[in-house]
């Protein structure tokens, strides 16, 4: 059988870093009469840092799939993109979460939980410059932008 076809956009909007941060998410859906079909999701934080929001934008869209997808996944982020395409993330896990120079990697919790947000799909992770007329990077921009200025923003436990 095959997976739904699904292409998602994110990104993550910090000011200070870190301050006060956001994300926002395009996902692109087309069902089998060949109608696409889009939802947008942001989420703004108190206190957080750029790469954070980064890695919640792609485990909160993840979250949002339903069944097992073939995903096109785009990211002005290169700290996503070539953790997964550089197999960064492969050396982390067996270094015991540990850099080269034996530090920690940073955002270990999240890592962990975007391990298992792409376990069940087929994902292909591509790197978009950010600000560049892209539409869909430009809106999931102006999302993480938008949902860092609102009242009422969540705690973001690990940082």
């Amino acid at each position: 059988m095959n997976k739904p076809k699904v292409k998602i956009y994110t990104d993550g909007a910090c000011a200070n870093n870190p301050g006060k941060g956001g994300y926002g998410v395009v996902l692109l859906f087309e069902d089998l009469s060949g109608k696409i079909h889009q939802k947008n999701i942001s989420k703004g934080f108190e206190y957080t840092t750029n790469n954070r929001m980064e890695l919640m934008a792609v485990i909160d869209a993840l979250g949002c799939l339903k069944s097992p997808c073939e995903i096109k996944l785009y990211s002005d982020s290169k700290y996503v993109t070539d953790a997964v395409n550089q197999k960064w993330i492969d050396s982390w896990q067996a270094k015991n979460w540990k850099l080269n120079t034996s530090n920690p990697v940073k955002n270990i919790d999240l890592w962990k939980k975007f391990l298992i947000a792409v376990k069940p799909h087929d994902i292909e992770f591509i790197w978009v410059k950010g600000h560049n007329e892209n539409k869909f990077n430009e809106l999931c921009d102006k999302m993480a932008v938008e949902a860092r200025l609102k009242d009422n923003l969540c705690q973001d436990d690990g940082v």
